[in-house]
């Protein structure tokens, strides 16, 4: 019933919308807000939750267009990458419920930039990710500092909340390559 593909509409759309909407740090917090569509959901009639981590990276994208990573990117010609998440499903979101989406850089480390986000349905949390993100080019990933010094910014003063330390440093454990269990 999930429609597999990319939501390039919604994409262009949060784009242009966000041009047109202040500037933001990119330790702010930005809020989109959209509505779950029958190609979103599931046999379940519910949002799916492969389409809830996919249209979290329109936030993402909102909120680098605001903060002026994604003008950044351009011009260097770096992109981005998700190098990991851990995510929480707790209320379901049904069609056409009116969803308002929260995203906000909530630390960084010499390699990652470590972004909280969650899905709002009546001011009820349905859902909320950790996605550790990075900036890439051609030498491979881009250091955060050097991003925010290519983007003319600051650099964030942020104390590492301890929820997100404690699953980077748990994450240190989880085998790479993954094991076979087969």
């Amino acid at each position: 019933m999930s429609n597999p593909m990319y939501p390039f509409f919604r994409l262009a759309k949060t784009i242009i919308q966000s041009k047109k909407q202040p500037t933001l740090s990119y330790t702010q917090q930005d809020e989109i807000q959209f509505r779950c569509h029958p190609w979103d959901i599931d046999l379940f009639l519910e949002l799916n939750n492969g389409r809830i981590l996919t249209l979290y990276d329109l936030g993402r994208t909102a909120l680098s267009v605001k903060c002026g990573l994604m003008s950044t990117l351009n011009k260097k010609r770096w992109g981005l990458v998700v190098a990991g998440s851990s995510v929480r499903y707790r209320k379901r979101i049904h069609m056409f419920d009116k969803i308002t989406m929260k995203t906000q850089c909530v630390a960084t480390d010499d390699k990652w930039f470590y972004l909280e986000q969650s899905m709002w349905v009546k001011g009820e949390p349905c859902s909320s990710v950790l996605i550790r993100a990075g900036v890439t080019s051609k030498q491979g990933i881009v250091a955060p500092l050097d991003v925010v010094d290519a983007a003319g910014v600051s650099p964030a003063d942020n104390e590492t909340p301890q929820w997100v330390q404690e699953w980077v440093d748990s994450e240190q454990h989880r085998p790479w390559p993954p094991s076979n269990l087969a």
